[in-house]
């Protein structure tokens, strides 16, 4: 298997969103993201962005770009909430990180728990929280494994 281009992980997401220039803002407020790149368009839609976490890399883009290209992506907030896709990323602080986003307004889906997969396997303290369009983030810190 060839590498991935260089700066680029292996698996990298998309999500759209009605207003991608808030959702951007956002994300990198409540979870920590940092901007790579932005490009805008036409009335200030984005017509394309990368959001960086680490090595983890997430484009974030406007609906109505998605739609003028005839791609079938929406936002959970234009879908009446669906969700098609979740987000997963290992974070260092589950407690701290949960406490940034729900003070960002992130509605939290379930706080900080500890899962423990038996003694072969890992334990994970996770939590999740919906962001303000609806899309589901998860977030995992290794407690053991």
């Amino acid at each position: 298997m060839k590498p991935p281009p260089q700066g680029w992980p292996r698996l990298s997401s998309a999500l759209t969103y009605q207003d991608a220039n808030a959702a951007i803002a956002w994300i990198c407020k409540a979870f920590g993201f940092e901007v790579r790149l932005k490009v805008d368009g036409e009335g200030g839609l984005v017509e394309h962005s990368e959001l960086t976490f680490g090595e983890s890399v997430l484009m974030v883009s406007d609906q109505r770009v998605q739609q003028r290209r005839e791609r079938a992506f929406a936002s959970p907030a234009s879908i009446g909430g669906t969700c098609t896709q979740s987000v997963m990323l290992y974070i260092d602080d589950a407690d701290a990180h949960c406490a940034r986003a729900q003070a960002a307004g992130g509605t939290i889906m379930y706080g900080p728990t500890v899962s423990d997969y038996g003694e072969d396997y890992w334990v994970d303290k996770s939590y999740q929280v919906r962001d303000p369009e609806g899309h589901l983030w998860w977030f995992c810190e290794r407690v053991r494994g």
